[in-house]
């Protein structure tokens, strides 16, 4: 894993500064922290910070093809590159290291763009073709690892961070008003937006081709949920095993030892237990445990850990603990959240780094493929509500769903139906199963000034772009597609994945989204996957053969933090009363000051807050946080001078000196 950066004149300027690349790259060494690599020529300068992880000791950045034409800096892991090594010698191409980053250069040198359609991988890359004069940009399927660009007085600059941008002389931050509303409503901004204005995220699936003056960005690859004919559900469960088995075996590919984050539910249990099997000495696990019993999970941790004889290490995170690293979170995740979940998960990288790890298998995606999430059951729960909608049994569902939820339990008819009848019986709609959940959240833009005395209008139809044959797919189908392509990719995969592992230079790794489990899972029959109201049918199926009882019959426990504890009371931060006081409000100009003070006075009287009152807490602090780390006093980090500098300068001025 690495951090890349790159600079391309559009028109006649002088070349790319070796320094500036080197400032660039300093602001990522975090993602690199074993060596900075530079190329440069009179078009374009490409950098990487490299995290060392295969053919450690020739697998330095940047490289090229045979002849120099083809240059790539690179982010992330080929999994399947050992396979794909020697079809490309056997057309005739050359290798002089061992590493993943020369297949891929040697791959496009043979297919050009489609090489894309021949990698299983998780990656960012950047290829210059010196023929050409074309720069090359893409990013994995699902958006694992990212990829940002802007353009800056006649230059395309891109970065693995939008820190890294702002490292560039001349490039400074404005918050996006636009963006922020887009938080306050889908929990994330919607690609290729970002929160800040003029820099953009090359969307996942997606390629940038730089030519001729002109940009190009195409789709290569995106969700597809047309189900295909059933088969019998022992078939499917032993093809999902087959496929997870061999997606896990391929992501235990590295020189270096790779552990696994064990959070003792079902998806962690069984990718672990599985790489298990791969590992030629004794598995090293992680886990976060909560010093309030409300979000612990440990004693499935351990009770896991001791059934699979790992080397467990746990972080117990405590409420203070949360708002101490917020600062240091969204210095990492360069946007505003409604959410504190990143702050544990920035302690477990910490902790997988302090014991010389840099690598970890983890079980994120399973519940995206395989409707795992409460929102799905909701969804399913409404529309048989829908098909009568006066009876009085069905929305009684719902207290089964969400027994955590206080008071539901005893609710009646009368509160089921203020807050789950809205919108009831427009099943037609495509943003069904989302729009109760945008609508809950989207109550907090009465705090943006950008939204003030608007309507409580919806703004989704407007926002997000559904592929052409949306309507033909199931229900459940269209669900997946909005919770895969927003809150997986702009949220969990980003701000609670990449960048805290990052911070650490730790890289995590996804079994459950390698391309071939996703594609097979979106393509399954939608009662394979959601049966009743028990999530992930087919893999519980599966995790039976691997895991005991009592972990592959537990029901979905979501992954929370808390947030308003971790603000106020004992402990508290002094930054918190600062960036939410009327002046830093009024400084930043994107909040009502009145309205943020009176949550704040709430928050600080000890009274309890409601789900949607602690996720604007959330959003306005880390916004605030935002504008202070990034638009008001962002100062990029020196870097390291590292004894591991690969350049490689084909400059006019270069060649002349020599």
């Amino acid at each position: 894993m690495c951090g890349i950066v790159g600079v391309l004149n559009r028109t006649e300027q002088p070349a790319p500064d070796r320094d500036v690349l080197l400032r660039m790259l300093g602001t990522l060494q975090h993602r690199g922290p074993d060596g900075y690599g530079v190329y440069r020529d009179d078009r374009v300068g490409l950098g990487s910070a490299r995290l060392s992880i295969i053919d450690l000791a020739r697998g330095d950045q940047p490289i090229s093809n045979e002849d120099g034409s083809l240059w790539i800096v690179y982010n992330g892991e080929i999994f399947n590159y050992v396979e794909l090594r020697p079809q490309l010698e056997a057309r005739g191409h050359h290798f002089t290291t061992q590493s993943d980053t020369e297949v891929i250069v040697h791959l496009y040198e043979e297919y050009g763009p489609d090489c894309l359609r021949h990698l299983n991988g998780q990656y960012a890359l950047a290829i210059w073709d010196v023929k050409a004069q074309s720069l090359f940009l893409a990013r994995d399927r699902l958006g694992i690892r990212p990829l940002f660009y802007t353009i800056s007085d006649g230059r395309l600059l891109f970065g693995s961070e939008v820190k890294a941008l702002l490292a560039y002389p001349g490039v400074r931050a404005e918050l996006d008003p636009r963006a922020v509303e887009q938080v306050f409503t889908y929990w994330s901004t919607l690609t290729p937006t970002t929160a800040f204005r003029g820099v953009r995220e090359l969307p996942p699936g997606n390629y940038l081709l730089a030519a001729q003056g002109e940009l190009q960005i195409e789709t290569y690859w995106r969700p597809d949920f047309t189900p295909e004919e059933g088969c019998p559900e022992a078939d499917y469960a032993e093809e999902l095993e087959a496929l997870l088995i061999d997606a896990a075996r391929l992501r235990m590919r590295a020189d270096v030892p790779v552990g696994a984050y064990l959070s003792g539910g079902l998806d962690s249990s069984l990718t672990t237990a599985i790489v298990r099997d791969y590992t030629d000495s004794r598995l090293e696990t992680f886990s976060i445990a909560f010093e309030n019993p409300d979000f612990d999970e440990s004693a499935f941790q351990y009770r896991m850990a001791e059934y699979l004889g790992t080397q467990h290490h746990v972080v117990t995170c405590s409420d203070a603990d949360v708002g101490r690293v917020f600062p240091d979170v969204i210095w990492h995740t360069e946007t505003p959240i409604l959410r504190t979940a990143p702050a544990p998960l920035f302690m477990l990288s910490q902790l997988v780094n302090e014991h010389g790890l840099k690598v970890v298998v983890t079980g994120e995606g399973a519940d995206e493929v395989l409707a795992g999430y409460d929102i799905f059951k909701e969804m399913t729960i409404r529309r048989f509500w829908a098909r009568n909608p006066d009876s009085e049994m069905r929305p009684l569902l719902l207290k089964r769903l969400y027994p955590d939820i206080g008071g539901l339990s005893r609710a009646g008819n009368a509160y089921l139906n203020a807050f789950f009848r809205r919108d009831l019986e427009t099943t037609g709609s495509p943003y069904y199963s989302h729009a109760l959940r945008w609508s809950n959240t989207g109550r907090n833009r009465r705090f943006l000034k950008s939204t003030a005395g608007e309507d409580a209008a919806q703004p989704w139809a407007d926002d997000i772009t559904l592929p052409a044959d949306f309507a033909t797919w199931p229900a459940l189908g269209q669900a997946q597609y909005l919770e895969m392509t927003i809150f997986l990719s702009q949220y969990l995969l980003s701000s609670q994945g990449d960048r805290v592992a990052m911070a650490h230079s730790v890289e995590g790794r996804y079994p459950f989204l390698d391309f071939r489990v996703v594609e097979f899972c979106n393509r399954l029959p939608p009662g394979v996957k959601l049966r009743g109201l028990m999530e992930k049918w087919l893999l519980r199926r599966v995790a039976s053969k691997h895991l005991p009882e009592e972990i592959w019959r537990r029901p979905k426990r979501p992954y929370r933090a808390p947030i308003h504890a971790g603000f106020f009371g004992a402990g508290a931060p002094d930054y918190v009363a600062e960036l939410l006081s009327p002046g830093a409000i009024a400084e930043s100009d994107l909040f009502l000051p009145a309205a943020v003070e009176q949550l704040t006075r709430k928050a600080a009287s000890g009274r309890s807050l409601s789900e949607v009152e602690d996720m604007a807490l959330a959003g306005i602090l880390s916004t605030q946080l935002v504008y202070r780390q990034f638009v008001k006093d962002f100062s990029p980090r020196a870097p390291v001078a590292h004894p591991r500098l690969n350049v490689v300068d084909r400059t006019q001025e270069a060649s002349e000196q020599v």
